[in-house]
């Protein structure tokens, strides 16, 4: 069973939503909370595997919530859900740790696959905005030649890269492969300049392009 987390200052919404997550028999809803700090606590309190939580909420919004739960190193898997479509607010969550991006727009269609992407340890991104990723900032030439590139990379380097994409922290990702966070951010170091990548972002773009993760 799936522990369920729901936050947005939008009592209808939070009706919606978990109209939407109960017809799911194996999702529960453990806790809603209308702002960021009391959907820090209620994450903090009941530990769930996904938090679907609105970038728009007061207090602290989505965005430093996300960051705040990464830097705590709770191990929660953030969606975000919300209205805005362009490029900066993608790539701000993708930096602060957060696992899919759902527009409100096409919640109906795509909450639940997003949370079962998330679930299953990947990144969902709203299709109808995946192709922003793809756009042009740094990073883009690399990721475009897709998967021809892996062969550069070490088989260490691919599997942190990877892990990075999927939305695991360096922590967790040592964990997984039994190696220390030292040799991870060696491994990424290592990975990223050989792909002519920089950021968090870019390797997600890259991952995009090699198909690492679902978009629709």
């Amino acid at each position: 069973m799936a522990r369920l987390v729901l936050i947005d200052d939008h009592p209808i919404v939070l009706v919606g939503l978990r109209n939407l997550v109960s017809m799911e028999r194996d999702f529960e809803v453990v806790g809603e909370a209308t702002s960021g700090l009391a959907g820090l606590n209620l994450i903090r309190d009941t530990r769930p595997n996904i938090a679907v939580v609105d970038i728009s909420i007061p207090e602290i919004n989505g965005i430093a919530l996300a960051q705040r739960i990464k830097e705590d190193n709770i191990p929660v898997r953030i969606l975000m859900l919300t209205v805005h479509e362009d490029r900066s607010y993608l790539t701000q969550s993708l930096q602060a740790g957060v696992c899919g991006y759902v527009l409100k727009r096409s919640v109906a269609d795509n909450l639940i696959p997003a949370i079962r992407v998330v679930l299953a340890g990947a990144v969902y991104v709203d299709p109808s905005i995946v192709g922003q990723m793809l756009g042009s900032g740094a990073g883009q030439g690399d990721a475009r030649r897709g998967a021809k590139d892996l062969s550069t990379l070490t088989e260490r380097e691919a599997q942190v890269l990877k892990l990075i994409v999927r939305g695991f922290s360096n922590k967790e990702i040592a964990r997984q492969l039994d190696v220390s966070v030292k040799s991870v951010e060696t491994y990424k170091s290592r990975g990223i300049e050989k792909l002519g990548l920089r950021s968090r972002v870019d390797i997600v773009r890259y991952g995009v392009a090699c198909g690492w993760f679902a978009v629709a």
